[in-house]
């Protein structure tokens, strides 16, 4: 198992959390919004996700793999990279940021800095930094909590797809030219 490398990303997470509350203060008033009934169930199922990747289960079969320094610290840096893309994407937007589902009154499509890669890279980097969790854990649960976690967030971002298209006129040509979580790919 990934012992200190896992204690080290569960530090990141923490610092990460209470950031990411702290500046939850740090935005506008929304104007709509998608009912949270669209999307309460994909968060459900990305924290469960969650909690699995961090042994957070009442079972433990043994390791797949061994985890040594090399992919130990690589993980470690992948899931700083990960949670850094998630604040870029964040200061990137500004006050337009929210954790639902909705539209402020100067909502605009943000094409530039991490939305030129992916239209959802706060979710990007959410995902990058729960699988390198995943693969210091080593484990099968720990996997199919990634696993969770990348569904329940990519169910909820084509939530904010539908939405986005139907408020936001320009949203649909983004959409067809940027990849939604993963660059190149999804």
């Amino acid at each position: 198992m990934g012992g200190i490398y896992v204690e080290l990303c569960a530090v990141l997470w923490l610092a990460w959390l209470i950031s990411w509350n702290v500046a939850a203060f740090w935005r506008a008033k929304s104007t709509a919004e998608a009912p949270r009934n669209q999307y309460r169930l994909h968060f459900v199922i990305a924290v469960l996700g969650f909690m699995l990747t961090f042994g957070v289960a009442p079972w433990f079969l043994g390791p797949l793999w061994q985890v040594g320094p090399a992919l130990g610290w690589a993980m470690v840096g992948l899931a700083a990279a990960g949670l850094a893309f998630t604040w870029w994407a964040r200061v990137h937007m500004g006050s337009l940021w929210h954790g639902g589902v909705s539209r402020c009154a100067d909502h605009r499509v943000i094409q530039s800095g991490p939305f030129a890669l992916v239209r959802h890279p706060i979710y990007t980097g959410m995902i990058a930094a729960v699988w390198a969790v995943a693969v210091l854990q080593a484990r099968p649960v720990a996997l199919l909590g990634a696993v969770l976690f990348a569904l329940g967030f990519t169910l909820k971002a084509r939530v904010e797809e539908r939405f986005l298209t139907g408020e936001l006129p320009d949203y649909a040509a983004y959409r067809d030219r940027v990849r939604m979580i993963v660059p190149f790919v999804i």
